[in-house]
């Protein structure tokens, strides 16, 4: 029996008053790989859980395999579930599978080839065969080891409990399982989060290589881009949900084009609209029974009179009648996307010889051993690195907010602002709007309108910052610091919780400009196309 697909049918699903899935459609024959891609809040997440089955539509419908696996944010176990356990659990479906075909090769064997069971029990065998191949159940221990390995977590012991293991490392432990499991179909949300270069490497390299369905939600643009077949765009667009063939770079160029043929149609429509609203209006009026002839038309109107206002009359049904279906069927307008437009991300101060900031024979125990680093006025420096090799903790030692052994010189008045990997703020009572003019003051405030940053709809500025997405705080948190540029601008994985295009526009907002910004990433696409100084950091010490 060849794999089965996943199919949805006009799923629909709303949360309070909000409706986040609206007429969802998708088709996922085995073999490709789809991505969802869109802003934040958009829906990723609950179409996942309503493929899965987790959630249940309102409406609508979706045919799943029976086997299908979903990369949940926790795990399904209790803290006191070892690591052994947690395998034997990933395993348990393929040694099934290997028992199975021991126990019906048995009955096979016994039973003749004349009999009636003999052709339903051989069918069963095959049909069994196939989904252990599927799963390369004989390989299936190897594998294990292979998987652990890949995502660095060889090293830990089987006698570890989840409870004990750090949250990336449960994150890793999760998707382990699944690629242990190797699932008819396999949903992934945010998949990359906790992986460094070479286990996303081999995360990707796994992906290709099943047979099955696969549906994922990223903003790893090297990830898409290495992985996927198709890219279904859930953001705002004149025909709904847009599904494009290819990875995330074929994905951008049709986007755009896409853009710009629906700004193109509106703007034709429009255009056609208020010609047959005046043609309609004034030549209606030109032939309107009470109005006075003028000189012109007083000779011969008695000849002429008649033929002339039956075309006029003709002209102005035409045009009320495609005006009454051009008003029908006219395309939307399209929604102003979220556009970051910070006008500099850091700023310049008092000219002077020196850096902002020197560090000497900084070292702070267990976590960073650093030699030289300066830092100067225009810097634009990425910090490279795998996980825990100090990233996070230099920014940290560089914004003053950690102490650390040796020498930290930094510029009388040097002011500095950090924006960290997890945002929160202390009374998410507080809508959007008040939180920035209170943080900011008042005047800063009105400068520099929150709106006119791009980075939050007018619609959220009113709501409470406890209802915002992750990544929309994490927005909020981006447009305080910008709105009043400090010299020096430290950036924690600032890609983090960022659809695709606003990591493009904020990448590009950090060219070369006024300030000195510092940037630590483990955005693989990002680091492809950096163009300033790099600082790689490896565990306890820097190169």
């Amino acid at each position: 029996m060849p794999p089965a697909p996943l199919i949805a049918h006009d799923l629909v699903r709303t949360l309070g008053d909000r409706r986040i899935v609206d007429g969802f459609s998708l088709t996922a024959a085995p073999g490709r790989r789809i991505g969802l891609i869109g802003e934040n809040g958009v829906g990723k997440s609950t179409l996942l859980r309503l493929l899965a089955g987790v959630d249940r539509p309102d409406s609508g419908h979706v045919t799943r395999p029976a086997d299908l696996g979903l990369l949940h944010q926790e795990m399904p176990f209790d803290a006191a579930a070892t690591l052994a356990d947690i395998l034997d659990d990933a395993l348990r479906e393929t040694r099934e599978d290997l028992a199975e075909l021991e126990r019906l090769a048995a009955r096979l064997a016994d039973t003749a080839q004349e009999s009636a069971d003999h052709r339903a029990l051989l069918d069963a065998y095959a049909e069994r065969l196939q989904q252990a191949e599927d799963r390369q159940a004989w390989d299936a221990d190897r594998r294990a080891a292979l998987v652990l390995d890949g995502l660095g977590l060889a090293a830990l012991g089987h006698e570890r409990t989840l409870g004990s293991l750090s949250g990336g490392q449960r994150g890793r432990l999760a998707l382990a399982a699944l690629l242990i499991r190797r699932p008819a179909a396999l949903l992934l949300d945010e998949p990359t989060n906790h992986l460094d270069d070479e286990a996303a490497a081999f995360l990707e390299a796994q992906l290709r290589a099943l047979p099955g369905v696969v549906v994922l939600a990223s903003h790893d643009r090297a990830f898409l881009d290495a992985v996927c077949t198709d890219l279904v765009d859930l953001d705002p667009a004149a025909e709904g949900p847009v599904r494009y063939g290819g990875n995330y770079s074929a994905y951008l160029a049709e986007k755009r084009a896409e853009r710009e043929r629906w700004e193109r149609r509106y703007a034709q429509e429009q255009e056609e609209l208020e010609a047959l609203r005046y043609s309609a209006g004034t030549t209606a009026h030109a032939v309107a029974p009470n109005r006075e002839r003028r000189d012109n038309e007083k000779m011969g109107y008695g000849h002429r009179g008649g033929r002339v206002q039956q075309q006029i009359s003709r002209r102005v049904r035409n045009a009320t009648r495609r005006l009454d279906d051009l008003e029908r069927t006219q395309v939307g307008r399209p929604p102003s996307p979220l556009r970051f437009r910070a006008a500099a991300l850091a700023r310049t101060g008092p000219e002077a010889d020196g850096p902002l900031v020197a560090l000497r024979d900084v070292h702070v125990p267990g976590r960073l051993a650093l030699d030289r680093l300066d830092i100067d006025p225009t810097d634009r420096l990425l910090v490279t690195g795998g996980n825990g090799s100090g990233k996070s903790t230099l920014l940290s030692v560089l914004a003053g907010r950690l102490p650390a052994g040796g020498e930290v010189r930094r510029r009388p008045g040097l002011t500095v602002a950090l924006l960290d990997q997890d945002t929160v703020f202390d009374r998410p009572d507080r809508t959007v709007r008040d939180i920035y003019v209170r943080q900011l003051g008042a005047r800063r405030a009105e400068a520099v309108p929150l709106a006119s940053l791009g980075l939050l709809h007018e619609a959220d500025l009113d709501k409470e910052v406890g209802r915002l997405s992750v990544g929309q705080r994490r927005r909020l948190a981006l447009a305080l610091l910008v709105a009043r540029p400090p010299r020096l601008l430290l950036l924690d994985e600032p890609t983090n919780h960022l659809s695709p295009r606003l990591c493009d526009e904020l990448e590009d907002a950090l060219g070369p400009g006024p300030g000195a910004i510092v940037v630590a990433s483990h955005d693989r696409w990002l680091r492809r196309r950096w163009h300033g100084r790099e600082v790689a950091l490896t565990k306890g010490r820097s190169l």
